[in-house]
């Protein structure tokens, strides 16, 4: 296969929460691959931005919050703007809240599925009616976890949402491959990102969990780049409805 099936030259890349961390590494690699970037963020992505800018791309700066999906049309439209068309969305964004089954709350639970479940449905939704209006087809990668495929403790919201992410992934991808809409997700496993400080500086947690990762170390967001842009690219045309595990082999225990 020629590696000309991964480049992203010409391409318009929607990236929601890629101010740090995860986000960023996937729009750094998708800049890198070529691809134009428009960042979602709640705060300011100035990192970001200048990583890249400086590998000659543009980067569109749209601030919005995600848990109220009424934003999701006037982004679109906004992405628009850098060459009139979008081609590939991720839907990163997102929270999680800890606490006991037994005493969760409401709020909690509201919060992380909007954001977590409700606004990657309804964007995914937008994508993917810019991408059949162009004709074109298109990409979405949305953006699963370990707890897409085990339970969890003291997680009930987010383990429900990722769960759900991965069914609804596999549920577009059912209806939309027919239109040249591509729709897979990727599960990071133990990332070493600002979310999962406190867990690496526990020593005996992180010692459990490094136990437990074949690889033996966590990952990092640079991991995230190859299957990021072999989703985003040609060389994923025939992929539709896929999670891709990048866990270390942490599921493979």
């Amino acid at each position: 296969m020629s590696l000309n099936n991964f480049q992203l030259a010409g391409r318009v890349a929607i990236v929601t929460g890629c101010n740090t961390g995860l986000g960023q590494g996937m729009a750094r690699a998708l800049a890198e691959a070529g691809a134009d970037i428009v960042g979602v963020n709640t705060s300011d992505p100035a990192d970001t931005r200048s990583q890249v800018e400086a590998m000659g791309r543009r980067f569109l700066d749209l601030r919005a919050d995600l848990s109220n999906i009424s934003c999701i049309d006037g982004l679109m439209e906004q992405a628009r703007s850098l060459t009139g068309q979008v081609d590939i969305l991720v839907n990163n964004a997102g929270i999680i809240r800890r606490d006991d089954a037994i005493k969760f709350s409401e709020k909690d639970w509201d919060d992380v599925i909007d954001l977590n479940l409700k606004s990657v449905f309804f964007f995914a939704q937008a994508a993917a009616r810019q991408f059949m209006a162009q004709g074109t087809g298109g990409k979405i990668i949305n953006i699963a976890s370990m707890l897409s495929f085990q339970g969890g403790v003291r997680v009930p919201s987010y383990t429900a949402s990722k769960s759900g992410v991965m069914g609804i992934t596999r549920l577009l991808a059912n209806e939309w491959a027919q239109h040249g809409i591509n729709v897979n997700a990727i599960a990071p496993g133990y990332m070493s990102t600002n979310n999962t400080a406190a867990l690496r500086e526990d020593a005996g947690r992180s010692a459990m969990i490094l136990e437990r990762i074949p690889a033996g170390r966590w990952g990092t967001p640079d991991d995230l780049a190859g299957p990021v842009v072999f989703l985003a690219s040609r060389a994923s045309d025939y992929v539709h409805g896929y999670t891709i595990a990048v866990d270390g082999g942490w599921l493979a225990r």
